[in-house]
């Protein structure tokens, strides 16, 4: 008698598994590649950022993190020595270059620009579009398919297309270069992908929970914050990732509706100029740090995203 293996239809065989996983190791690879370098960029002077072939072992120096940071003008050797010894490692490197610092750069308060509009526009977007897709959830609204639709549609045109009527619009009302127009304008792009989201994740939560909990007293409103909100958790948190980062790295309204006071680090960045033209270590040490918000707000809620990714894939 010959023994023979059952083999599941529905579990991959040792070879897929090897297939996918050789895939996805490619693929991670292949997408990390360029943050590695901007981060090893950030680290170079500017020559060896420059040079050909490209410098892959190379001396670190926080030139780059102090030319962000800082504005610099040059001057005579005379001068410099007149100063007396360097007060700390940036001014000590500018030193070497014949140059001194005059005074912080606007790196800064452009960081917190993007800090303040995006997170704001995030708790927005992601509010009213719970709220919406609460509503289109459990209660019968007219034309609810239409309405639905119509909130998709406002994503199918590229921003660039409804840019100079916007640009126009904030102009009469004020709103041009402003945190509040650039919160409103990220709050009014992300509330449909916001309601579309969740409208699936509250569909899954059972009605059974608020009519037991308004059976017991509570009010609609208190049934949908102790028991619907709590339930849908991890997709809030998948919405909040999605809207944050489009919010975070969009680019084209914030260098046509911002010049200045509200202007964000997307559009700040390129316009980083160093001795000679383009200071590419600054430019890297800028976007190496613009990473690290994003990055650090999806790492702390990654276990969220996963589970609300999944959520309604497997049904009993």
């Amino acid at each position: 008698m010959s023994l023979t293996t059952a083999h599941s239809v529905v579990a991959p065989s040792a070879t897929s598994k090897l297939v996918a996983g050789t895939i996805i190791v490619a693929y991670a690879l292949i997408s990390i590649v360029p943050l590695l370098w901007i981060f090893a960029t950030s680290f170079k002077t500017p020559p060896d950022s420059i040079a050909y072939p490209p410098k892959i072992v190379f001396q670190p120096s926080l030139e780059g993190y102090c030319n962000l940071f800082s504005t610099r003008t040059r001057q005579t050797p005379e001068y410099i020595n007149s100063l007396g010894p360097a007060t700390g490692l940036c001014d000590e490197t500018v030193r070497k270059r014949n140059m001194v610092i005059a005074g912080p750069s606007n790196f800064m308060p452009r960081f917190v620009n993007s800090l303040i509009i995006a997170f704001g526009s995030t708790f927005c977007a992601v509010f009213l579009g719970t709220l919406s897709a609460y509503g289109f959830s459990r209660f019968k609204v007219p034309l609810a398919d239409d309405l639905l639709f119509f909130i998709l549609s406002t994503r199918m045109m590229p921003p660039i297309a409804v840019a100079i009527p916007i640009y126009l619009m904030y102009r009469e009302l004020g709103l041009s270069d402003t945190a509040l127009g650039m919160i409103l304008l990220y709050t009014a792009v992300n509330v449909s992908l916001a309601v579309w989201l969740l409208k699936g994740f509250i569909d899954e939560i059972p009605r059974e929970y608020e009519e037991a909990a308004m059976i017991d007293g509570y009010t609609r409103l208190q049934a949908f914050w102790r028991t619907v909100l709590p339930q849908a958790t991890t997709g809030i948190a998948a919405t909040a990732i999605f809207c944050l980062i489009f919010a975070w790295n969009e680019y084209a309204f914030a260098a046509l509706l911002t010049s200045g006071t509200a202007q964000t680090a997307p559009p700040f960045i390129p316009t980083i100029i160093g001795e000679g033209g383009q200071d590419w270590p600054a430019v890297a040490a800028g976007t190496t740090i613009f990473l690290v918000p994003i990055l650090v707000f999806t790492i702390l809620l990654r276990k969220q995203l996963l589970r609300g990714i999944t959520f309604g894939a497997v049904r009993k």
